[in-house]
Parts: C-alpha cells; structure tokens; sequence
C-alpha cells in the first residue's frame, strides 16, 4: 500500500504540486529581531510547562529552598488568615472556615484535574465515599467549630497531636505494641497539650471544654482519614479524583447544614458590610491550595524527613505569629507546652522513618501537577 501510494497517478501527483507551489510563491515577509523577541515571550507567557521548565533547571538546594519560602508563605497566610477571619466575626461561625476551605479544594482540583492532568470520569464507586466524606468534615468541620470556644494557638497545637489516636486506634485495632521512644513522644505530647490546655483555661475568655473536645474529636477524624483514602487509591483512583470527590460531596453537606443553621446567612452578611472580610476570604479560598500543593511537593521530590522537618518549622512559626501579630494573654505554659508537642512530634516521626529506612532522595523529575494533596486541609 505504501509503494502504491508513494507511485501515485499522474493527475495526484498534478494536485499536489501546485499546492506546494502555491506555499512556497509567496513566502512571508521576514520578521525582525524586535518581532522575533515579541514572539518568544509571547511564546513563553502562554506555554504552561515553561514555569515547571524554569524551576527543573534549578539546583536542588534551590528547588528546596524556594519550596520552603512557598510552605512558610502560604501555610503562614493561611493561618493567620483564619485567626483575623475569627476576630472580624467576633468568634463566630467558624464552620464557614471549612466550608470556604472545602469550595477552594473543589474549584482548583476540578480545574487541576480537567486542564493539567485531563482526568476524565471516575474509577472509584461513588458508595465508598461517603465514609471518606465523614472523616473529612470531622476533620475540618469540628476543628473550625472549636475555634469559637478556644484560641487559634491552642488548636493548632492540638490538631499536631494525631500520634496520639493514631496509636490509640492501632493499639486497640490491631494490638500493635511501640517502642519506648514513640511511648516517651506520646507522653511528652499530652503533658504539652495539658499545659496548653491549662493556659486557655486560665486567660483565655472565651474559652469552654466543648472547644477541646471538638478539636480532639477532629484529631480522631484525621487520623481515620488516610486509611480511607488507602482504600480507594488501591482501586486505583487518582489523588485528583479522590480530592475532588470527597470535597464535592462534602460542599453539599456543607452548603445544606450552614443554610439550616443560619451561619452562612450570617456569615454572608458580615461579609457584604465589611470589604476587608470579604478580600480575607477571597485570599483564604485560593491560598488554602496553594498552601497544600506545595507541602507535598517537597513530600515528592525530598522525601519525608524534610517534609516533617519543614512541618514543624512551619507550626512553630506559625504559634509565633500567632502571638505577636494577636495580641493575647501569655503564660509560659504556651511555650513549654508548643515545645513538648512539637518535639514529641518530631522525635516520634524521626524515629518511625528511621525504623523504616526511609532515606531522603530528592526526586528532581517530577511534574508540576504530581502534587498528592489530602482530600482536605
């Protein structure tokens, strides 16, 4: 078929000639260096992998770096972001932190999903997610909720605290039994949550138990969370798909209880009578993403000593600013307190990665949408 194509007819070959005429009689003007340069930027401003390009040529030390910049920056907006929302609504509705969380997820994973990694359709069924759904709004629903009864610095310690359930369920699950380094970490952790704690009791002057228990409870919800999430990676689901269904459906039941409850009503109105709370908003949406795709990037191209090293960093920096940009009560409990969780947390991370043999090996080659993000924050 090939040779008979190629010894085409006299009146084929009569077609195509003056065809190829016709393109080479009237060829362009040349362009100039000054239209050439034009072209080339214009070239680069609309090519999406130029930017993953750029960042690929660079060191290691300095993709690291920029990638930590990128974790302190929107991990420090994004939580400082929550405090000022609370303040500017008088500690209230802190459910709709969640709810402006969950819509920023599905947005951006939706439009990740469809134009970078051009997903389609779904692998997973649709009835294994309602558990997933359930674990996620425990996990962000109730921690946010807790924000009305206690200060941001005492959830975001506790919510550091997912070694202590995460035992207490494979303890109880699967009768594991840990070392006395991960005992000793676990030990440490509560006696900072205790302190912790005791702080907020003691200055805090709108604090109430029920703000420990939602945030303990919501500690629970996370640590069930990637176990479910295991489960329908292994149907060979994809993190965009799994992320952006579980976020759908959890929307849904965000949209319908905040409507019932009357905080979105609330919640709306405030914003409509106050622009900086509504561009405090706009921001929280869009840099809640932002602030987990670049976390796990590091997680994918150095490893998971480098991610819990950046992790505590970053929730150190975080309780930092906490203070000197709120102005609230101290007491050194505060510190010694954030000190026990956070080393617990490090010691006992540092020690499971070791027993595993984990090493950090950078992976330089991965793409720019190759981001595993959790199905929520």
């Amino acid at each position: 078929m090939t040779v008979q194509h190629r010894n085409a007819s006299p009146m084929t070959s009569s077609k195509i000639q003056p065809s190829s005429e016709i393109g080479t009689a009237a060829p362009s003007s040349p362009q100039t260096p000054q239209e050439q340069h034009k072209e080339q930027q214009k070239q680069q401003h609309y090519d999406p992998s130029s930017w993953s390009n750029t960042f690929e040529a660079l060191s290691t030390s300095a993709q690291f770096s920029v990638l930590v910049v990128g974790v302190f920056f929107f991990f420090g907006i994004h939580n400082l972001l929550q405090e000022a929302i609370m303040q500017l609504q008088d500690k209230k509705h802190g459910v709709m932190l969640g709810y402006t969380e969950v819509l920023g997820v599905v947005i951006f994973s939706y439009l990740e999903r469809t134009y970078v990694a051009r997903e389609r359709g779904q692998v997973a069924p649709m009835s294994y997610y309602p558990l997933l759904t359930a674990c996620l709004l425990g996990s962000s629903a109730l921690s946010n909720i807790a924000l009305n009864y206690i200060n941001f610095p005492t959830k975001v310690v506790f919510r550091s605290s997912k070694l202590i359930p995460t035992m207490l369920i494979a303890s109880v699950m699967h009768r594991k039994v840990f070392s006395s380094v991960e005992y000793t970490c676990a030990m440490g952790i509560c006696v900072g949550l205790i302190l912790f704690a005791a702080a907020d009791w003691e200055l805090a002057p709108t604090f109430h138990p029920i703000g420990l228990i939602l945030v303990t409870l919501s500690v629970f919800s996370d640590a069930i969370l990637p176990n479910a999430q295991e489960r329908l990676f292994g149907m060979g689901a994809s993190r965009l798909e799994v992320t952006l269904f579980t976020n759908v459906f959890a929307l849904m039941f965000y949209t319908a209880s905040t409507l019932l409850s009357g905080d979105m009503t609330a919640a709306f109105a405030l914003v409509c009578q106050n622009q900086t709370l509504a561009f405090y908003y706009i921001v929280y949406i869009t840099v809640a993403y932002l602030a987990i795709s670049v976390h796990m990037n590091v997680v994918k191209r150095f490893g998971g000593v480098a991610a819990v090293l950046v992790a505590t960093g970053r929730k150190g920096m975080t309780l930092t600013l906490s203070f000197l940009l709120f102005p609230k009560a101290f007491s050194w409990y505060y510190p010694i307190g954030a000190l026990l969780v956070l080393g617990g947390l490090l010691v006992a991370s540092l020690h499971k990665m070791r027993n595993r043999g984990v090493k950090e090996r950078p992976r330089i080659k991965v793409h720019a949408s190759d981001i595993e993000a959790p199905a929520g924050k």
